[in-house]
């Protein structure tokens, strides 16, 4: 029980106003909320999964400054493809040929890799050594955290535009992107 009331209360908190919150809600301002929680569950699974495993069996040898560039390259390269896609159609994923749920699960992968709410799952999961109470409680507070997220971007779907949703997108993916670089550069 305290392995998942560490990771639910420290990965509710991280999650808050972090970018994979800012995916969650980007993305359900474009598609329907049902896909996106449906990736956010998916891929909280699978990268959280790799996080506890790795703590549980190996401590912390993940390398954070690397793993957290790659993440930020992956984030410039997202904002870039998302200004260069053509069409303003509300279906259109950012990868083309995926769904949404396969868009958001990616993108949200992607941005958890090397992120502090990964990175603490890891480390707690380490500190207990015990896997399942870490998943179920990080998973959670991902649940939780992203869904209020999701709630707002719902909103916002009827509140802006597709073409400019399509921008806020891509702005907060650079953002993301450039803020990662930043913090590894200094």
């Amino acid at each position: 029980m305290e392995g998942f009331i560490a990771a639910f209360a420290l990965v509710f908190c991280a999650e808050m106003g972090d970018k994979t919150q800012l995916i969650a809600m980007t993305f359900a301002a474009r598609y329907s909320w049902r896909p996106v929680m449906a990736a956010v569950l998916a891929s909280t699974l699978a990268n959280h999964g790799l996080a506890v495993g790795l703590g549980v069996l190996l401590g912390g040898l993940l390398p954070e400054a690397e793993m957290r560039f790659c993440g930020s390259v992956a984030f410039i390269l997202f904002g870039l493809w998302t200004l260069r896609e053509g069409g303003d159609e509300e279906d259109e994923s950012v990868f083309s040929g995926y769904s949404p749920f396969g868009t958001v699960a990616l993108t949200f992968f992607l941005g958890e890799m090397g992120d502090k709410t990964q990175l603490a799952v890891l480390t707690i999961a380490a500190e207990q050594g015990a896997w399942l109470p870490v998943l179920a409680g990080s998973t959670s507070a991902m649940l939780l955290a992203d869904g209020l997220g999701v709630a707002l971007g719902t909103k916002l779907r009827y509140l802006v535009s597709p073409k400019t949703m399509k921008k806020i997108s891509a702005l907060i993916f650079l953002a993301c992107g450039a803020a990662g670089l930043a913090a590894f550069l200094l």
